[in-house]
């Protein structure tokens, strides 16, 4: 049942007060599948480095549809024509960018649903909400796919300098006390511009584009990539994937509905029909919670203290090297493992494990950010940048971690 409009105010620590556009919006942000947002971290369990990491996925939505109206704003004042039907498309597509996301944003992706992305999840989610609002996010769902003729508007949603882009960094920044993330969105919006049916950065914001692409490296290496917020995740992943073996055995784990459905049932892109689609509409992070803090006192050895870790904040030792990590040196951790604990191969790879991570603030020659001189000359940021390592950050870093017990579990 759709509710009559109420042109609210959220007031946002970040830019101040934000209006509603419009009754679609609103009732768009009342739905369930919208308000679930407010029970998915924005940053998975980054509280866990940084205490103040607990903004949801729902300030970063109504975050981007702001910068989203003051891009339209911007480029209308300078002579781009965007019409009433466009700008409405651009609002939805933005506030739903999202709304896909399971439970911790992205430790579902690889443990119980299977190949499937946050991306494809949140276009199911749009194409149902379109049916239920009487096709109006057609156009909304044209240009999120990056299907829609006027390419500069899919740019705004999904570029290498978009709204999605603008508003996390800098939210990012505010809530870990990361000051390094603090770029000047509205900056960059006032300076961008459209030729040639792409987006341009005009001149004079050319210091600020050269300020977000160095932020975005140092908010990975610091923030995303952190080594305590990575050894998190893992565990988090492997605690899901044991859980989901252990369900296959048929043991019986305490757990919420929707949270038990997805543990005995193999989902992947083709199985997520209309039911599947509600059942995760209904999974959050507090289904993984309450679900944790049960089974730490579970049975398992593996999966108990996977979760004793996460809770109680005991986890692994995690290094980070430049060079691959050699197999021997996780058979060493793992032998120590199964000697002082009697468990096999097996479950130790539960607890020593190795991978990589990899960092690149700007893809050269992928929706290049170019930028608008005076004279109507179009070049590229690393080219028309007299920052020398700007150069340095098209080139992808890759590094290598390892992560085993401490000195006791």
């Amino acid at each position: 049942m759709l509710k009559t409009n109420k042109l609210k105010i959220f007031n946002d620590p970040i830019y101040g007060f934000i209006t509603i556009p419009n009754s679609v919006i609103f009732n768009l942000i009342e739905h369930n599948y919208f308000q679930r947002l407010r029970r998915i971290s924005q940053m998975g369990m980054s509280y866990l480095v940084y205490p103040g990491a607990h903004h949801t996925r729902f300030h970063h939505a109504i975050g981007c549809m702001h910068l989203m109206q003051k891009a339209v704003q911007t480029l209308r004042f300078k002579g781009v024509s965007i019409s009433n039907e466009e700008e409405n498309a651009l609002y939805i597509a933005i506030l739903l960018h999202d709304i896909g996301h399971g439970p911790f944003s992205h430790a579902m992706e690889h443990s119980i649903v299977n190949g499937i992305s946050h991306e494809q999840i949140s276009l199911l989610f749009m194409e149902d909400l379109n049916s239920e609002f009487n096709e109006s996010l057609t156009l909304a769902i044209t240009i999120f796919k990056g299907d829609y003729h006027r390419k500069f508007l899919c740019q705004l949603i999904s570029s290498q300098l978009d709204m999605d882009r603008a508003d996390y960094l800098k939210r990012d920044s505010f809530y870990t006390g990361v000051s390094e993330g603090n770029i000047n969105s509205e900056r960059l919006i006032t300076m961008l511009n459209v030729v040639d049916d792409a987006l341009v950065i005009e001149e004079k914001g050319i210091y600020s584009v050269e300020k977000f692409l160095v932020a975005r490296r140092l908010m990975y290496w610091q923030v995303y990539l952190h080594k305590t917020g990575l050894v998190t995740e893992q565990l988090l992943t492997r605690m899901l994937q044991r859980a989901k073996e252990l369900t296959k055995q048929g043991v019986e784990l305490e757990s919420s509905e929707p949270l038990a459905y997805f543990l005995k049932h193999d989902v992947s892109f083709d199985d997520f029909k209309s039911d599947e689609l509600k059942m995760f509409a209904r999974l959050d992070d507090y289904d993984i919670v309450s679900a944790m803090k049960a089974w730490q006192h579970h049975p398992d050895f593996v999966l108990s203290n996977l979760c004793e870790m996460i809770i109680n904040r005991h986890l692994l030792k995690i290094k980070i090297k430049k060079n691959v990590i050699k197999p021997k040196q996780l058979s060493k951790h793992i032998e120590n493992l199964k000697t002082e604990y009697g468990i096999s191969d097996f479950e130790a790879s539960y607890f020593v494990f190795s991978g990589s991570i990899s960092n690149q603030a700007y893809e050269q020659g992928t929706q290049d950010i170019n930028i608008l001189y005076k004279s109507g000359k179009i070049v590229d940021i690393v080219k028309a940048s007299d920052q020398l390592n700007l150069k340095a950050l098209t080139k992808p870093v890759t590094k290598y971690f390892i992560c085993y017990p401490k000195d006791k579990m």
